[in-house]
């Protein structure tokens, strides 16, 4: 299995990015697919989580109307389209799916079981 995050830099706060994550190995359409972030010095913290069908759709308060998680199945990939960027933004972002995630528990990293690598995205202010 194997997650690829990418879509990651260096963005001007107030800006956009738009984080993309493949996904191979596994059988994409029943997995839940999470972003979670790290800041230096912080813990893990979730962002944004879509379930196998898209139905439902969970986001961290901290970016509740300004990011965008979104699936395409038919490509195996997740979207995470990032808008009104902060300085606080900045961490490396990673993507992780799930084949047994239930809504109680989407924003748990405990739930996901395969991880990518991560990408770097830095807002300077």
């Amino acid at each position: 299995v194997q997650l690829q995050a990418s879509g990651g830099g260096l963005v001007q706060a107030g800006g956009s990015l738009r984080l993309s994550c493949a996904v191979s190995g596994l059988t994409f359409g029943n997995s839940a697919i999470a972003w979670f972030r790290q800041a230096p010095g912080k813990e893990r913290e979730f962002v944004a989580a879509i379930k196998s069908t898209g139905d439902s759709i969970l986001y961290a308060d901290s970016v509740k109307g300004r990011f965008a998680i979104s699936r395409d199945n038919a490509k195996n990939t997740v979207n995470l389209q990032m808008g009104s960027l902060k300085p606080e933004d900045t961490a490396v972002y990673y993507c992780a799916a799930g084949g047994r995630v239930i809504n109680t528990s989407m924003r748990r990293d405990q739930a996901y079981d395969y991880w990518g690598q991560g990408t770097q995205v830095t807002v300077s202010s």
